[in-house]
């Protein structure tokens, strides 16, 4: 029983401590939160891209190397 009192304790002080730091956090507001995802939709797609011609690049010489 002892066990499970100190587990219930840990548990219940970790989601105090969790209530007190999100306190704490400064959200975004709607302007600030669509900027930022606009901005990681356009480096998301940018890295595809680049990635993508990478690849199909280093498949090109690796054809060329192996003559398949």
């Amino acid at each position: 029983m002892d066990k499970i009192r100190k587990w219930y304790e840990k548990v219940r002080t970790f989601l105090k401590e969790v209530k007190i730091e999100m306190k704490k956090v400064t959200w975004p507001n709607r302007d600030d939160l669509t900027t930022y995802t606009v901005v990681v939709l356009i480096v998301v797609l940018i890295m595809a891209v680049y990635i993508g011609i990478v690849d199909r690049v280093m498949g090109l010489f690796l054809r060329l190397f192996l003559h398949i």
